[in-house]
């Protein structure tokens, strides 16, 4: 083996992406001293996006002042990549459900301070591209409270301009987005999306993920009003439908925020990391690549890491081992995908709470286990 590429997902609750990657690399160079591994952590779009970019990446951190869930002030941040040239925000570091803790409620929390984000991007000298994650909101605004920082107006049917937030976005009569700063419109934006859901309808921001970000049955219902409300205002004002925009549900419905009000791109996240870190020039040499998720299941194999690495691979011929948390029933379909093997680190039969505080060792022995076999090949 001369050169293997590390490229997991975290696995929740229980190890970092780079945390995965440190493991691989030790014991892969335990086997292989002199093999080339490179680490590239992976992140689905939330909490940790940036980090991970910059760990494979490398580039600079940018600390800015902007608003909290609730309008607070607080310390956010993006990443500065490609020597400056792009921008990567994780829409979690100033509206993410960690922020609220124990005070969740989708119907007041807003992503004005991920709108002042852009804002602080775009005017970054030498910046031409921003790489926007989806993923881990307390919000339900689609996006409003960003585009009201970023200049775009809303209105209420007596002329009154006010910011949106998940419970009034049925009072907005009209949105004007003539104000919308110019430097916004000079840059590319990229979302980075890992989910399909609409904007709304039982599939939709409200229904299916609301309720995790403290909304009851009768909330529910009210932000799905709003999410139809807002989508028929971006169609009479802005001209953009929205409705049935796979991932325009994303992130309490900033997917389709992005798309309205940016004309952003939609991408599945893990697609944009791979072009970010010109995945399929890195691995054209490689004699192998490990992936990884926290569970392979049929939601993976609509697109998410494991799946994603490895179609890039197979289209190079490059094999692809997974080595995973938890393996769920019906994932043949990956093996046709580009994987090559699946493994679990699970090594006793007992709940995942139980268990996740033995993730890291559980990872490294059975990384140990397929170098032991991988050696074994080579005699």
């Amino acid at each position: 083996m001369k050169k293997i590429i590390a490229i997991p997902d975290s696995f929740k609750g229980s190890i970092s992406s780079s945390g995965i990657c440190r493991i691989m690399e030790q014991t892969i160079h335990q086997y292989y001293p002199d093999c080339q591994v490179l680490t590239i952590p992976v992140a689905d779009g939330g909490e940790g996006s940036v980090e991970c970019f910059l760990t494979a990446m490398g580039g600079e951190l940018v600390k800015e002042k902007v608003a909290g869930p609730y309008f607070e002030e607080m310390e956010g941040f993006y990443g500065l990549i490609d020597g400056g040239s792009t921008a990567v925000i994780e829409m979690a570091a100033c509206a993410g459900l960690p922020l609220v803790r124990g005070n969740k409620n989708a119907t007041k929390t807003t992503t004005y301070g991920v709108g002042q984000l852009l804002l602080a991007a775009a005017r970054r000298p030498g910046v031409k591209k921003i790489i926007v994650g989806l993923g881990g909101s307390s919000t339900n605004d689609a996006g409003c409270g960003m585009a009201a920082a970023c200049g775009v107006k809303f209105y209420r049917g007596d002329g009154e301009a006010f910011t949106p937030v998940g419970g009034t976005l049925g009072e907005i009569a009209k949105i004007d987005a003539s104000g919308l700063e110019a430097c916004l419109k000079g840059v590319e934006i990229v979302t980075m999306c890992d989910i399909d859901n609409p904007l709304y309808g039982e599939n939709g921001a409200a229904y299916i993920f609301a309720p995790q970000k403290g909304a009851d049955e009768e909330m529910v219902r009210q932000l799905d009003a709003g999410l139809r409300h807002v989508a028929a205002r971006m169609q009479e004002d802005l001209g953009v439908q929205v409705d049935s925009l796979p991932g325009g549900g994303a992130a309490g419905g900033m997917g389709a925020g992005m798309v309205a009000f940016f004309g952003a791109r939609l991408e599945m996240g893990i697609q944009v990391v791979l072009d970010t870190v010109h995945f399929d020039e890195a691995a054209r040499d490689a004699d192998l690549v490990f992936t990884g998720e926290g569970r392979i299941d049929t939601q993976s194999l609509r697109g998410k890491v494991v799946i994603g690495v490895a179609q890039r691979a197979k289209k190079i011929g490059v094999p692809v081992i997974a080595v995973v948390g938890d393996i769920g029933d019906q994932i043949d379909a990956a093996y046709e995908m580009g994987v090559s093997a699946i493994f679990s680190i699970n090594r006793v039969a007992k709940p995942f709470d139980e268990v996740r505080h033995r993730s890291p060792e559980d990872m490294r022995l059975t990384m140990d286990t397929i170098m032991r076999y991988t050696r074994l090949l080579d005699r």
